[in-house]
């Protein structure tokens, strides 16, 4: 009898996890306009962000199923607006690009101003909508 208490006692807390963690998933999430280190923009130089631009920053690999859904969304946001450039970065090719964000699972998007600074973080597939939304400021 203890088992089957402690197996449902399992069940319901990874049940709530799971429905806390996918609440969350495609979400934008702003973040506090602070220059990143100069270590920080000579990685995103280096792997191809340019300045003067805003910029959609997605983390993606090949084993990755939900990042295709990213760049389906990403590029359809790119048609109907002017200006941001996409930056797609295979995150087994840049491990350390990938740790200075904070990526702990994919697909992760960023959305970086016109100075490479963050300005809103998505885990998950975002809505276009909710991508629009948080390239209005820029």
């Amino acid at each position: 009898m203890i088992g089957i208490t402690v197996l449902v006692v399992a069940l319901a807390v990874a049940t709530a996890v799971g429905l806390f963690v996918r609440s969350r998933s495609g979400r934008v999430r702003s973040t506090d306009a602070q220059p990143e280190s100069p270590e920080l923009r000579g990685l995103l130089l280096d792997a191809g962000a340019t300045l003067d631009t805003p910029t959609i920053l997605h983390f993606s690999a090949d084993w990755c199923g939900p990042c295709a859904a990213v760049r389906r969304v990403v590029g359809q946001v790119l048609s109907d607006t002017d200006g941001p450039a996409e930056l797609e970065l295979d995150i087994d090719a840049h491990p350390e690009l990938a740790r200075e964000f904070g990526v702990l699972s994919l697909p992760t998007t960023f959305v970086l101003d016109r100075t490479l600074t963050q300005r809103a973080r998505i885990s998950g597939v975002p809505t276009a909508a909710a991508l629009r939304s948080a390239l209005v400021d820029l």
